[in-house]
């Protein structure tokens, strides 16, 4: 693709992206505007091995319907989708029609465009893109005795919402269709951390928190994580979402830059133009 000279505005930037999904689209996103991307896949997602859970989760929905769905990621929503497919039309459309008919909470806008693939909307939506958000927004609902859907992310438990339902007094029926998974060998990782401590990059962009579990994992198990938050609170560090940013502070991490609002790469690109090169 050729970009005019105008839009070059990161141009000579060098930003570490540490993604797998989605990955040449993001760092294709960069380089357009002239950056140099220095690319690590940290983390896959594939489906669940269980996969006989989510067969048993899409028969009891189909069956028995339910009063509240909770999407919590887009990618979710959309592996459950794949999983009805694959059984056949009739029982994707038997799925969907259950979705429905449920009210639907979304945490942030990934489930809510897939749930518009579909031609289904979210009915309430999360105080905050995050699952604080989520509870927030049902804090004051009445679910006792409902029978509510929870669709949870990678093998997280997600035990803050477990615990809200369980005082609901919630039927909760929780789905996990899946899995994140190590992709990358240590020593590239390494070499990824080993630049950012050189002080090589100007910037990292970091678009999900398994990236940042992965990254401290493999620094912490060379001794490399207290070298590691020292340099990124050396540069600008980029975060798409509150989620990825309250995962990085927890490590220490100071995020220089968020989205204000619509938390996905294309933002998170225009919020790194007006950083390195504001108007």
């Amino acid at each position: 693709m050729t970009t005019s000279p105008d839009a070059r505005d990161l141009e000579g930037c060098r930003i570490g992206v540490p993604e797998s999904r989605q990955l040449d689209l993001f760092a294709d996103m960069l380089e357009r505007r002239g950056a140099l991307t220095v690319r690590c896949p940290l983390v896959d997602i594939r489906d669940t091995p269980d996969q006989a859970h989510v067969t048993r989760w899409l028969d009891d929905v189909i069956d028995n319907g339910l009063d509240e769905m909770i999407w919590l990621t887009g990618e979710g929503l959309r592996r459950l989708r794949d999983f009805a497919e694959r059984d056949g039309q009739t029982r994707l459309t038997a799925f969907v029609e259950r979705l429905g008919q449920a009210r639907t909470i979304t945490r942030g806008p990934k489930p809510v465009r897939e749930l518009r693939a579909l031609k289904l909307r979210s009915d309430v939506a999360a105080t905050q893109p995050t699952t604080a958000g989520v509870i927030e927004a049902l804090a004051d609902a009445d679910l006792a005795g409902h029978r509510v859907g929870v669709q949870l992310y990678g093998s997280d438990p997600n035990t803050p919402l477990m615990d809200f339902l369980g005082d609901k007094q919630a039927q909760v029926k929780a789905v996990a269709p899946y899995v994140y998974a190590d992709e990358t060998e240590t020593p590239q990782v390494l070499a990824f951390i080993d630049r950012i401590v050189a002080g090589d990059m100007d910037a990292v962009a970091f678009t999900s928190s398994p990236q940042i579990k992965r990254l401290y994992k493999v620094a912490r198990a060379n001794d490399q994580a207290e070298a590691l938050t020292r340099a990124l609170n050396g540069l600008c560090v980029a975060a798409v979402g509150p989620l990825v940013g309250e995962r990085l502070e927890a490590e220490g991490v100071q995020v220089t830059l968020m989205p204000e609002s619509n938390y996905f790469m294309k933002p998170l690109v225009r919020a790194m133009v007006s950083h390195f090169k504001p108007a």
